[in-house]
């Protein structure tokens, strides 16, 4: 990494943490803000010895300031899960915007590489599959999921525009299913509640039929494609996600078998406006950036596995934070 400063916003989140932690190990110093809505500082408390770590507690959707040069602005604040942006449903929408008009405004002052995290639900329920990065998505504006949906779409029109009228630096990273280890148990994605069940001997809830599609992308992977596009000088926007897809059915009965588990299946409502498919087209991070997930779903699942068969044995309150 050639950035001698970072910033990582949302860096006690989930993605922001793996990318504060990789970051610092190729001798960049690092400045991880959060508000600690929705991440938790006990994702980089191991971070906190070193001299090139700073944690800031921070709201990114009010006054922003840091002191001295940054190299490099990684974009990654907000809530993620539909658990997280129903229950925030201001807050996300104040960060997609005010919150990006803020980061964008620090990377344009210090002359630094802007990286927005977008993700893959701006393609909505997709009438393209699998997704390209020039299809403009099918996405309801006034359903429940438009908070985190539309937020993200706002924030990859306000990120064009700085690059367009202020010619600042920036990229956009269009992110498809992350999941891996720190995830939290009960954040109400898939992969989390499915392990979290089958390990507890609980029925595995499944939304609709199961028939549904999903792609997921370990953490590790996710990470490499996020660094080689802020090494680059690609605007995208780009996909990083793995390319293979499964049905959510076949998701959690992988979960099912790989934990030994004899959790029943249980079918529950599907939620509104949830996607049908979704599945990147991933040539262009081939093309552009050299980038390719390795890691396949068993390995990765069984090391998200590994990892949640210690942290459930932590208090219900901390688990539910």
């Amino acid at each position: 990494m050639n950035a001698r400063r970072v910033v990582v916003t949302g860096g006690a989140g989930l993605l922001g943490s793996y990318l504060c932690e990789r970051l610092l190990a190729e001798g960049a110093a690092v400045i991880c803000m959060d508000n600690f809505l929705t991440g938790s500082p006990r994702n980089v408390e191991h971070l906190l010895g070193r001299a090139a770590f700073r944690l800031v507690e921070c709201d990114l959707t009010g006054f922003v300031h840091v002191p001295g040069d940054v190299d490099l602005v990684l974009h990654f604040a907000s809530a993620a899960s539909p658990v997280d942006y129903l229950r925030y449903p201001i807050e996300t929408l104040k960060v997609g915007s005010l919150g990006t008009l803020h980061a964008l405004g620090l990377a344009r002052e210090k002359g630094a590489r802007f990286v927005l995290a977008s993700t893959s639900e701006v393609y909505g329920d997709p009438l393209e599959h699998p997704q390209r990065e020039s299809y403009w998505g099918n996405v309801n504006p006034v359903g429940p999921r438009s908070v985190y949906d539309e937020a993200k779409r706002f924030a990859e029109s306000l990120t064009t525009a700085y690059r367009n009228s202020h010619g600042t630096d920036t990229a956009i990273v269009r992110i498809f299913n992350t999941y891996g280890p720190r995830m939290r148990p009960h954040d109400g994605r898939a992969i989390p509640t499915f392990i979290r069940q089958a390990l507890r001997g609980e029925p595995i809830t499944v939304t609709g039929d199961g028939g549904q599609t999903r792609s997921v992308c370990y953490v590790d992977d996710t990470v490499e494609g996020i660094l080689a596009l802020a090494d680059s000088d690609f605007e995208g926007p780009v996909n990083i996600g793995g390319p293979a897809e499964l049905t959510v059915l076949a998701l959690a009965e992988t979960v099912r078998e790989l934990t030994g588990s004899d959790s029943p299946i249980h079918f529950v409502d599907r939620p509104v406006d949830d996607p049908e498919v979704r599945r990147p087209d991933t040539s262009l991070a081939a093309f552009r950036l050299g980038w390719a997930p390795k890691v396949d779903i068993a390995d990765g699942l069984s090391r998200t596995i590994s990892w949640f068969t210690e942290e459930l044995r932590e208090p219900e309150e901390l688990l539910r934070r």
